[in-house]
């Protein structure tokens, strides 16, 4: 590789790294100045690179930003609504008494589709703990297993915004993505649930006393605790940890209180994932039937039979059923109008940060292309024994450890690789997942979610470290052995 181009990438990716960590500056604003940095380090103009950046910026937005809004908007009623919480308690009976981890694991794993991390763990802690206090122990298990679950579909599952990021700006198909995301996510909760068996009971006596009174009561038995508790006298079905009237306000008189079931609550998240999921399927047979399938130069017409589903199953059409169905579904007709348009409002100035950090990343993307970085990173993979997409997942690794940033990590990585996709004939979907299974690595102090996780669930010190930051770093080397699997199927 050029010694120009190497160090063109070198220091634009040390400018994210070093300014995220070292300075008062986001994410955003690193992003726009690696790539000044990166296409000046390459020779390219001033005002070269400048235009590349902002064509790069939008374009991506151009085929993800409106799919985050929408994405967001759906988890803001969830979490209003009390759909999360009813979705939670519908799992929690259907794995019944003694498996309360893989319950919680998959709730982790369901809401964080639609809901951001830090506001699902929120949401669902309480469950957790009112599970624990049932039963008398295992609350670290519990707790470890929600949040690691969670991170699961949060780093994987389109609509969550990373992924959604890291598929437009790799060009992969939406549909096979949230597939292959969900049977990822299938095949690592195991890992999770495993971890957090083993790790919890060892951590229980080192809970701090705050929480674990808030817990257990004052009669904590530490022994028992660590045992994982009783279940001789554990009913956990019945548990009632949320009322939705503390979001919605007072029922009007003569109104009955609302609440929302599992099976209505899931209809604006299952709805639009198989709307885009069947886009996906009848595209691929028309395009077979049409002779076209894996001809890069062949423009997709749909034929008239697949035109109407086109247009239905599109991830704009598809989450803006969600969202409609969210509102008019999970919310009570007396929800006042301005209160919704509030809720709405708080969702996109969540969003906000993240539309500007995938643009930016878009946009040193477009400035690696056009340089030649990416096509001389390209040349350098194949010339290597090791798989083209082991280079994605181990930048989404080294950046992740280094910032942080789990949304951060996945977008550098994809930005940095999309060229080595193009030249080396990587399949797109792997490494949409390389970026993703990549940024759940060790999880620790310059991470958001790991604060949130670790004081809710009263770890400090080296025992958060042992419980969030190994369980994280577990799931992401399960992740190997099934991007090895899927890179041998579609490669």
């Amino acid at each position: 590789m050029d010694v120009q181009l190497l160090l063109a990438l070198l220091l634009g990716i040390t400018t994210i790294v070093v300014l995220v960590l070292a300075t008062r500056l986001d994410a955003f604003v690193a992003l726009l100045i690696a790539g000044v940095v990166t296409g000046i380090v390459a020779g390219s103009g001033f005002v070269e690179t400048i235009g590349w950046i902002t064509s790069g910026f939008g374009s991506t937005l151009a085929s993800v930003g409106i799919v985050i809004g929408l994405g967001v908007f759906i988890g803001k009623i969830l979490e209003v609504s009390g759909a999360a919480d009813a979705l939670a308690r519908a799992f929690l009976k259907m794995f019944g008494k003694g498996r309360e981890p893989w319950a919680m694991a998959s709730v982790g794993s369901l809401v964080s589709i639609p809901v951001f991390c830090d506001s699902g763990y929120v949401i669902m802690n309480p469950l957790a703990r009112s599970i624990a206090r049932v039963k008398k122990g295992a609350y670290v298990t519990l707790a470890l297993a929600l949040g690691c679950g969670m991170t699961l579909t949060h780093h994987m599952v389109p609509p969550t915004p990373g992924p959604l990021a890291v598929t437009g700006i790799l060009g992969a198909d939406m549909g096979a993505v949230i597939l292959t995301g969900l049977i990822f996510t299938v095949c690592l909760v195991p890992v999770v649930v495993l971890y957090a068996r083993w790790i919890g009971p060892r951590l229980e006596s080192r809970l701090n006393t705050v929480v674990a009174e808030d817990v257990y009561g004052s009669r904590h038995d530490v022994a028992l605790a660590a045992r994982g508790g009783s279940t001789d006298s554990a009913d956990v079905s019945g548990v009632v940890t949320y009322n939705p009237d503390d979001f919605l306000g007072k029922t009007p008189q003569g109104r009955k209180p609302h609440r929302t079931n599992a099976i209505l609550g899931s209809l604006p998240l299952v709805i639009p994932l198989l709307l885009i999921v069947l886009n996906t399927v009848s595209s691929a047979i028309d395009q077979g039937n049409q002779g076209i399938i894996g001809d890069q130069e062949a423009e997709y017409v749909p034929s008239a039979w697949a035109a109407p589903l086109v247009f239905l199953c599109n991830p704009v059409v598809a989450l803006t059923i969600g969202v409609v169905l969210a509102v008019y579904v999970l919310l009570p007709r007396w929800t006042p109008r301005t209160q919704v348009h509030g809720w709405l409002s708080e969702a996109a100035g969540s969003a906000g940060l993240i539309l500007l950090i995938t643009g930016a990343g878009g946009g040193l993307g477009m400035v690696l292309r056009e340089s030649g970085v990416g096509d001389a990173l390209a040349a350098a993979v194949a010339a290597t024994p090791l798989p083209a997409f082991f280079v994605p997942f181990i930048i989404a690794t080294v950046v992740r450890i280094a910032q942080g940033s789990g949304t951060v990590a996945m977008i550098t990585a994809a930005s940095v690789s999309a060229s080595v996709v193009a030249e080396s004939g990587l399949d797109p979907l792997v490494a949409v997942m390389a970026c993703t299974a990549g940024s759940m690595v060790f999880s620790y102090f310059n991470d958001s979610y790991f604060w949130v996780v670790t004081k809710f669930t009263g770890l400090d010190g080296l025992e958060a470290v042992k419980g969030w930051s190994g369980i994280t770093t577990a799931v992401w080397a399960g992740s190997i052995p099934l991007l090895i699997i899927l890179n041998l199927v579609v490669g």
